[in-house]
C-alpha cells in the first residue's frame, strides 16, 4: 500500500508541477520521508533522480513543437549547474531548518511578487550580474534543499527577461527539472546514496505527471497557469516555514 500510495503522490505533485512551475518537492520529499524509514540525505538524492524525468516528460511535450532559447540555455547552465554542485556538497553543513526557513520567507516574497508587473516592460536585455546572481542562489538552493527552487526560476523568466508564464515553465522545467536535477542527482549519489526499492516508482510518477502537466499547462491560458503558480508558490512557503 504505501508504494502505490508513493506512485499516486508522485504522480500528482509532478503533473502540478509541470503545469505550474515547480513544487513538485515539497510534495514528493516528505513523503518519502514519511513512508519509508530514510535519511534526508538518501531521500532527497532519490528524489532528485526521478525529478529528471519529470524534466525530461515536461520538455518533451512543451518544446516538441519549437526550439528553445540556446543562448537562456547556456546562461542557465553555465552560472547555475557549477551552483548545484556547491549546494549539494554544502548539504551537510546547513543547517536545514533555519535554510527551509530563509527558503519559505524567499517563496512568500515570491508569491508576492508574481502580482507585480514584470520589470522588464520594454524586453531589453536584462542586467548580466542580477542574472548571474539569480542563477547562482537558484542552483545553491536546487542543490542543497531541492523545494521551489523552479517557482524562482519561473518567477526570474517572467520578470527580468519578460517571458509569459506559460513560456517561462516550459524552460524551468528544462534548466531546472533536467540539466540542475540531474547534476544535483549525480553529485548526492557520490556523497551518499539512493534508496533502489522506490526509485522505480517515483521515476514512473514523475515522467507520466510530467508528461500530462505540460500537455496540460500548453492547452491552458496563461492567465490559469499564473494562478496555479500563484496558487503553488503560497502552499510551498506556507510548508517551508510551518
Amino acid at each position: 500500500m504505501e508504494y502505490l500510495f508513493l506512485l499516486v503522490i508522485s504522480f500528482l505533485s509532478n503533473l502540478f508541477s509541470a503545469f505550474s512551475g515547480g513544487g513538485a518537492g515539497i510534495i514528493q520529499l516528505p513523503a518519502v520521508l514519511l513512508l519509508f524509514e530514510i535519511s534526508f540525505p538518501v531521500a532527497l538524492a532519490t528524489h532528485k533522480i526521478s525529478t529528471v524525468l519529470l524534466g525530461l516528460g515536461a520538455t518533451l511535450k512543451f518544446f516538441e513543437s519549437r526550439k528553445p532559447s540556446h543562448k537562456l540555455l547556456s546562461e542557465g547552465i553555465i552560472i547555475g549547474l557549477p551552483a548545484v554542485i556547491i549546494g549539494a556538497y554544502s548539504i551537510s553543513f546547513i543547517n536545514e531548518e533555519l535554510a527551509r526557513k530563509f527558503l519559505g520567507l524567499l517563496i512568500l516574497l515570491v508569491f508576492f511578487l508574481s502580482f507585480t508587473r514584470n520589470f522588464n516592460k520594454n524586453n531589453n536585455q536584462p542586467n548580466k550580474l542580477v542574472i548571474f546572481l539569480s542563477l547562482f542562489i537558484i542552483g545553491f538552493l536546487n542543490g542543497s534543499l531541492s523545494a521551489g527552487t523552479g517557482l524562482l526560476y519561473t518567477l526570474m523568466l517572467t520578470k527580468l527577461y519578460g517571458y509569459t508564464f506559460k513560456e517561462a515553465i516550459g524552460y524551468t522545467l528544462l534548466v531546472v527539472g533536467l540539466f540542475y536535477n540531474l547534476v544535483g542527482a549525480i553529485v548526492l549519489y557520490l556523497i551518499s546514496s539512493i534508496d533502489i526499492s522506490i526509485l522505480p516508482i517515483l521515476l514512473l510518477g514523475s515522467f507520466a505527471g510530467g508528461y500530462i502537466g505540460a500537455m496540460v499547462a500548453i492547452k491552458k491560458s496563461n492567465v490559469l497557469i499564473r494562478t496555479a503558480y500563484q496558487l503553488v508558490t503560497l502552499i510551498v512557503a506556507y510548508k517551508l516555514l510551518f
